[in-house]
């Protein structure tokens, strides 16, 4: 059938371009290509990868050490930089005297928040400084960077340094930032992102239901601990084009916050990934790019950075810490009827990713299950702690940890297994999320039997 109509059709194409006046004809007559004969794949031979042993291309040089990270990189004339950080949570920057600093031996060149362009950054919001130039937040600011011919002599230098802080209140909790008498970070308040999702009527679920469970669970903050700390070196090549290689996992966007920062068009900025000793979301954004360029144009020379194991968990972004409310309507045979969740997320001192993260967090807060009657409200909220950002999952870890301990609890107390409620309750084939999302290729009943029974579930081997 499919050929006939091919062959119409091409029949239909030469008869046109007969037909048609000579000023209408194409320069070159289109050549009718032949039939190409649609290809079905065979099952098992499509992907013949899956489920195959297959070695990684870089595997041998990661076992050999041969494989070249940022630390194994070093240039002509090369300059290392350390950078001074906060005394304080929260205060004020009266003065930075670097006088004395730059007198030390080795001591190239100093850099101060106000030197830099653009004093700012941040994934969603720019609200990160650079170096802190008015006010630290938290006490990974960073304040003074110096490059020295040695990393030693930078670090030594930094000792050198005198800032005088007026020291103002700190808030650590991210409920009492929230009260109205908490000590404001950015702004007039301490709230900066919110997400609010609702589906069926919440109340008059509970008010339907013959058993409501609530309980607060809370997480803690996480540092990713990669084995290779965060890492970059700056240069500017002959042709005034600036050359960084970084460790940072998005280039892409790195670039962009780069150019701003420094005030250049993209076309003027090369960022080289290299190979990342572990990333999991704590490399998503520029950290010390920005300072090593600048110093790099002072002093015409490269100058690299490596944090300290000190400086990872102090100044790079860490998982964020949730406080998460449930309360959970259910009939006496177990069905979910109402969920309603109020999450609230330890974002630390600056914004970072927590705008991603709170919205995923509120997706996917109520869990796979099919409930009717939902409420999440979600809210991002700044403390004076480490800044807190993408790490795997974007809050998906946190929500998870916190309804399935509710499902376990609801299935304790009602007498079932607790495999059960999740069987009676979880998503199909076609269920609506609770953003309204129909859902297709269902398999969580079917992944969950199959746990079961290599698990020996079933037997009692729970």
């Amino acid at each position: 059938m499919s050929e006939r109509i091919t062959k119409e059709k091409q029949a239909e194409a030469q008869r046109l371009l007969e037909a048609a006046p000579a000023t209408h004809l194409p320069a070159v007559s289109p050549r009718l290509l032949p039939e190409v004969p649609a290809l079905t794949p065979e099952v098992n031979k499509q992907t013949p990868a899956v489920g195959q042993r297959v070695s990684r291309v870089d595997i041998r040089s990661h076992v050999t050490g041969a494989t070249r990270y940022i630390d194994d990189l070093s240039f002509p004339g090369m300059l290392h930089c350390r950078i001074l950080r906060s005394a304080h949570a929260h205060a004020k920057i009266l003065s930075i005297d670097v006088g004395e600093a730059r007198k030390m031996p080795g001591v190239v060149a100093t850099l101060t928040g106000d030197e830099i362009p653009v004093n700012s950054f941040g994934s969603t919001y720019q609200d990160q400084p650079v170096l802190a130039a008015d006010r630290v937040r938290y006490r990974g600011d960073g304040i003074v960077a110096i490059a020295a011919e040695t990393e030693q002599q930078a670090l030594e230098a930094l000792a050198a340094v005198k800032v005088e802080y007026e020291p103002l209140p700190a808030v650590f909790d991210p409920l009492q930032a929230m009260e109205p008498d908490a000590p404001k970070i950015h702004r007039n308040s301490n709230v900066y992102t919110s997400k609010v999702i609702m589906r069926g009527d919440v109340e008059k679920g509970f008010e339907q239901s013959d058993r409501i469970f609530e309980r607060r669970y809370t997480t803690q903050m996480i540092e990713h601990v990669p084995l290779e700390p965060f890492a970059s070196i700056a240069l500017w090549e002959p042709d005034g084009q600036l050359h960084l290689y970084s460790s940072n996992g998005r280039i892409t966007l790195g670039r962009a916050d780069l150019a701003r920062t420094l005030g250049l068009p993209m076309n003027r900025i090369r960022l080289t990934a290299t190979i990342i000793g572990g990333n999991f979301g704590g490399k998503n954004e520029i950290r010390t790019e920005p300072i090593l360029a600048l110093l790099a144009g002072k002093t015409g020379r490269p100058v690299k950075a490596v944090f300290t194991r000190e400086e990872e968990f102090i100044a790079s972004t860490t998982r964020h810490p949730l406080v998460m409310d449930y309360k959970t309507g259910v009939t006496s045979d177990g069905r979910l009827l109402a969920r309603s969740v109020n999450l609230v997320l330890d974002g630390g001192a600056y914004a970072s990713w927590s705008e991603t993260t709170v919205g995923k967090a509120s997706i996917l807060a109520a869990g796979p299950y099919r409930i009717p009657n939902v409420r999440v409200e979600g809210h991002a909220v700044y403390t004076n702690k480490t800044v807190t950002g993408a790490m795997r999952g974007f809050g998906a870890p946190q929500v998870a940890f916190a309804y399935e301990s509710q499902m376990d609890e609801i299935a304790h107390s009602l007498g079932m297994d607790p495999l059960e409620i999740r069987l009676l309750n979880g998503f199909e084939e076609g269920s609506a999320s609770h953003t309204g999302q129909l859902l297709q290729a269902v398999a969580l009943k079917d992944t969950l039997l199959m746990a079961a029974k290599r698990s020996g579930w079933m037997e009692g081997g729970r």
